[in-house]
């Protein structure tokens, strides 16, 4: 039982190129999972579709949020592909059970103005300041995870078309974009970025001592960004990928170009930004229509 979890962890890590904390929610799903199995001496390659719903009974018992529940779901179901592909068992029993309706959250974005305030606030004096930067510009200008974003490496970069390779999940290749304000702040960094990369590392984002950016790094950057530009309210890395697909269908893209962009496998993950802008229709009318 532990060797299959163990094994099934290193095939998201090296294998499906899992983030992080993809792959601690992966591991935190089948802990419990297991410890459950084996308080009701359960076998997990034997389970039948009664032991199952005594499961997600337990789940329910626990007052675990849908969106926990669906999550542990989706972690099994993944958990049972990887043992049948490996032929421990000959059939999939979560293939056939269903995931608790989620009501999804409206996604956090920064409005144009924001954007404006933040890049007008950051200085640009040291190879440091630049970096950082550069970061913003590109979290914005491509709408790139974190995780893609600390996996660029200088040869990814095509300066002549302005393009990026991103290694996304699942290992997939997809192709961003970015535009006129990144490359000359892009042109700036790789001037100075000789400065601190001591170790010739091929990564873009490098701290003073030459080595890779963590997911830690990007955030305090965020924050003390976020502090500078005077912007109060509640931010994560993510809200830049929300506002790059708000700000893009805002201003007209198709939506099919933006899960492109976005990298999303099913398009109804990409509709999520269509209800945002359906809410700033629906206020713009409330405010300005003059017979409301």
């Amino acid at each position: 039982m532990e060797k299959d979890k163990l094994d099934f962890i290193k095939y998201l890590k090296y294998e499906r190129n899992f983030s992080e904390n993809t792959i601690v929610s992966y591991d935190n799903d089948l802990k419990n999972y297991f410890a459950f199995l084996e308080t009701e001496n359960i076998n997990y390659l034997t389970i039948n579709k009664e032991q199952v719903r005594k499961y997600l009974k337990y789940l329910d018992e626990c007052k675990m949020k849908n969106s926990s529940i669906s999550r542990a779901i989706s972690t099994l179901r993944s958990f049972y592909t990887y043992l049948m592909r490996e032929e421990k068992i000959k059939t999939n029993i979560f293939k056939r059970i269903e995931n608790p309706k989620v009501k999804r959250k409206l996604p956090n974005f920064l409005s144009e103005i924001e954007m404006l305030d933040i890049f007008n606030s950051m200085k640009k004096k040291t190879p440091l300041e630049i970096r950082d930067c550069l970061i913003i510009e590109f979290l914005y200008a491509t709408g790139i995870r974190i995780s893609e974003l600390l996996m660029i490496k200088v040869n990814d970069i095509d300066k002549n078309d302005k393009t990026i390779k991103i290694l996304g999940k699942g290992s997939k290749e997809r192709i961003v974009y970015y535009g006129d304000y990144a490359k000359d702040i892009l042109d700036t960094y790789l001037k100075v970025r000789k400065e601190i990369n001591e170790n010739d590392s091929v990564y873009l984002f490098i701290n003073k001592k030459g080595n890779p950016l963590n997911p830690v790094d990007i955030k305090n950057i965020i924050n003390e960004t976020l502090k500078n530009a005077q912007v109060n309210h509640k931010i994560s890395a993510h809200t830049f990928r929300h506002t790059f697909a708000t700000h893009l269908l805002n201003n007209g893209a198709d939506i099919k170009s933006v899960q492109e962009l976005l990298g999303h496998e099913n398009l109804s993950t990409t509709q999520i930004y269509t209800h945002v802008t359906s809410e700033r229709s629906r206020k713009e009318y409330r405010d300005k229509f003059p017979r409301n």
